[in-house]
C-alpha cells in the first residue's frame, strides 16, 4: 500500500516540475574602469534576490588606471546594480556603493548576456 502511495506522490511532484518554470540562467559581463587615483573595491549586487558578487565577503580590486571584466553567472531578466568605492574609503563612492545602501542613476543593469559598456569610474 505504501510503495502505491510513494509512486503516486512523485508521479505528481514530476507533472509539478513540468508545469512550473525554472529560473533560467544567463551571463553577464561588467566591463569597469577605474578613473579614480586610487585602487578601488567593487561589488556586484542583485536587486531581486539577496545576492551579491563575487560574494563570501569577497570584491573586486581594481588598481588605479585598470579596467576589468567581471564576468557574472545571474538569473535572466535580473537586476543587477555595481558598488564601488575607493580602497579604505568607503565614503568615496559610486553606483550603489558597498552594502547595496545607497541609490543610483544609470548603474543597474539587467542580466541578459552579453557585456555592459565601459563603466568608467571617476573622481
Amino acid at each position: 500500500m505504501f510503495h502505491v502511495y510513494a509512486r503516486r506522490v512523485l508521479a505528481a511532484l514530476s507533472l509539478l516540475m513540468l508545469l512550473v518554470p525554472a529560473a533560467r540562467a544567463d551571463d553577464v559581463t561588467f566591463a569597469i574602469k577605474n578613473g579614480h587615483p586610487n585602487a578601488m573595491r567593487v561589488e556586484l549586487y542583485s536587486q531581486d534576490r539577496d545576492y551579491v558578487w563575487p560574494g563570501d565577503d569577497k570584491d573586486f580590486y581594481l588598481d588605479d588606471g585598470e579596467t576589468k571584466q567581471l564576468p557574472i553567472s545571474c538569473n535572466a531578466g535580473e537586476s543587477i546594480c555595481y558598488g564601488a568605492w575607493v580602497d579604505g574609503d568607503e565614503g568615496t563612492y559610486w553606483g550603489v556603493g558597498p552594502g547595496n545602501k545607497e541609490k543610483c542613476e544609470d548603474c543597474c543593469y539587467t542580466c541578459s548576456g552579453g557585456e555592459t559598456e565601459e563603466i568608467e569610474l571617476v573622481p
